[in-house]
């Protein structure tokens, strides 16, 4: 069978409409051939981590999701199906009875755990169940959080630590210019927080974070960020990392953490105090979580190799709460192979591996391909780089018996399923800035599942 012309185009199915997805699907619409794209997701909005992980005052980097909506309206041959969840309401095989080659851009939905005592006490949270709470994603709204505390302790310096960080210390007013949903932005106006810690196991130098996450630090009206001197006195290997012309960001960093160590205090309501060479070992309390154990580590190892091993000095810290963001995980989908230890999809080149076995037709993109790493531009070229792979596999291929997903429609319909399309979508987004230019926000988010697919049969307004 010839696949990919005019009269039989080859059929692709994206499991995840996030970015990782619909830089998929634009890379499909790019290539020389004649191809059909259906975009499944879980949730009834596309748009991933962009509309439920960025943090709702970074509008700017929110707005990449018009070149998203291009993608959609402007190819006649993409659809979206949204509430559909693969491995419940419709199975793997049944996507490959219908399509060329599937695509899983499903992405690392589940955090690590510390693996420390305490943990599990009250008051000890996962950054990701924060970030959904006040980005309203659906799964995350019964969520309750104690902010009437006074001390937070972030573990973890990557960008969700730095968002939480940021959304805790901001006053009213600046989350006002946000999407944050309003039920969250109460519950911080009516904060009792004052110390907003933020723990990274390594130094300055190997800090995750970027020049402009940290510079933010510094230009919050009620917050003031605190650096201990002696933390970034460097030791050799860190000084030659930072030598190295590709550490650019690095050298930033360190010049901006300057800055803020030789800070004097100004007196500002709330302070956010970033720590380095420390990691924690324990949550301490009866009932709740009331202080955090932590120790002191030392740097080991070649530049750019350096590991952070822990010493014999260990302090303990009043805390209230504890937010943990040290790394996340993809979720196994039934039919499709799953690597236990780093929480992907085995894969070679975006190429899914079984038993070591090429698996032709079923292909990853995004953080379950290659780990949560990078930013959110970093999935364009990892998703164009499999898309490279599947063309390069079509004389592999088993071609789908079905050339059209009528049944998979069929039995969603058949099982209650309520299936949102794109242009539904764009219903309850016209609802939902409808609803944020009454208060002076981008948006007013609808954040509970039934509300959604009921917006979704409501008309688009002029």
């Amino acid at each position: 069978m010839t696949v990919g012309n005019d009269t039989n185009p080859l059929r692709i199915a994206i499991i995840g409409a996030g970015p990782s997805g619909f830089y998929a699907a634009e890379s499909l619409f790019k290539s020389h051939l004649n191809v059909k794209v259906d975009v499944y997701d879980r949730l009834p909005t596309p748009y991933g981590l962009l509309r439920g992980g960025v943090a709702p005052d970074h509008q700017r980097m929110k707005s990449v999701a018009k070149a998203y909506e291009r993608i959609a309206v402007s190819n006649p041959n993409f659809s979206f199906y949204g509430n559909v969840k693969i491995g419940k309401d419709i199975s793997v095989d049944d996507l490959r009875n219908c399509y060329d080659a599937l695509i899983f851009a499903c992405g690392a939905e589940t955090d690590k755990k510390l693996g420390i005592p305490g943990e599990d006490l009250p008051g000890s949270y996962t950054a990701t169940e924060f970030v959904g709470w006040y980005n309203g994603h659906p799964d995350y709204q019964s969520r309750s959080f104690n902010l009437k505390c006074k001390i937070a302790y972030i573990i973890g310096q990557g960008n969700v630590s730095i968002d939480v960080t940021r959304i805790l210390a901001k006053n009213d007013a600046e989350l006002s210019e946000s999407d944050i949903t309003a039920v969250a932005q109460a519950a911080l106006a009516d904060s009792g927080i004052q110390e907003i810690h933020l723990v990274g196991r390594r130094g300055p130098a190997q800090s995750a974070f970027t020049e402009l996450e940290i510079k933010e630090m510094g230009e919050l009206e009620d917050a003031e960020p605190v650096v201990n001197p002696a933390d970034i006195e460097l030791n050799e290997a860190s000084h030659l990392e930072l030598e190295d012309e590709k550490n650019h960001k690095a050298r930033k960093n360190m010049h901006i953490l300057r800055e803020f160590a030789a800070l004097s205090p100004a007196g500002k309501k709330k302070k956010v105090v970033i720590h380095f060479f420390e990691s924690p070992i324990e949550l301490v309390g009866n009932g709740k979580v009331e202080a955090i154990r932590l120790v002191k580590n030392r740097l080991e190892g070649e530049p750019g190799n350096q590991k952070a091993i822990a010493t014999d000095e260990t302090i303990e810290m009043p805390c209230d709460m504890v937010f943990r963001s040290v790394g996340y995980r993809g979720i196994p989908i039934e039919g499709v192979p799953f690597d236990e230890r780093r929480g992907v999809f085995p894969n070679t080149d975006g190429r899914l591996i079984k038993d070591d076995a090429p698996m032709y037709g079923m292909y990853a993109v995004g953080w379950i391909k290659r780990g949560p790493s990078g930013v959110l531009g970093s999935n364009k070229p990892c998703s164009a780089k499999t898309v490279e792979t599947l063309i390069s596999d079509i004389a592999s291929l088993q071609f789908a018996p079905a050339r059209s997903n009528e049944q998979l429609l069929e039995k969603l319909k058949n099982a209650g399923v309520d299936v949102v399309s794109f242009t539904e979508w764009q219903n309850i987004d016209a609802l939902e800035v409808e609803a944020g230019q009454k208060v002076g926000k981008p948006r007013e988010k609808i954040t509970i599942v039934p509300e959604l697919l009921a917006a979704a049969k409501t008309a688009v307004r002029s």
